[in-house]
């Protein structure tokens, strides 16, 4: 049987509790087996260098990171994770139409 995908979409501010849910929704997610990618998109993209995110990370999420987000909202990509794909929308498709399950939090 094929490990089971979730696809997550996050476009709001850090301070937004949006974040936290994607955050345990993806914990979540991974404890159970499945294979988890993020994309962070608009607001979102301001997350990516949150402590919660790099363990997200450390734990096995792919996470992309919409490049014109970070031009649109000043966040500098000069020191990105290797393990953090800087991306556009058809990296966004894929995930969508990849993944058995795809929730957006925006």
């Amino acid at each position: 049987m094929a490990q089971q995908k979730l696809g997550l979409l996050l476009s709001t501010a850090p301070s937004h509790p949006s974040v936290e849910t994607v955050v345990q929704l993806a914990e979540a997610a991974l404890r159970q087996g499945v294979e988890v990618y993020l994309y962070l998109i608009d607001e979102g993209v301001r997350s990516y260098m949150d402590t919660r995110f790099r363990g997200l990370l450390d734990a096995g999420v792919k996470m992309s990171v919409c490049a014109y987000g970070c031009q649109q909202h000043g966040v500098s990509t000069d020191q990105v994770d290797p393990r953090v794909s800087l991306s556009g929308l058809v990296v966004l498709s894929g995930i969508i139409d990849g993944c058995d399950r795809f929730l957006a939090f925006t």
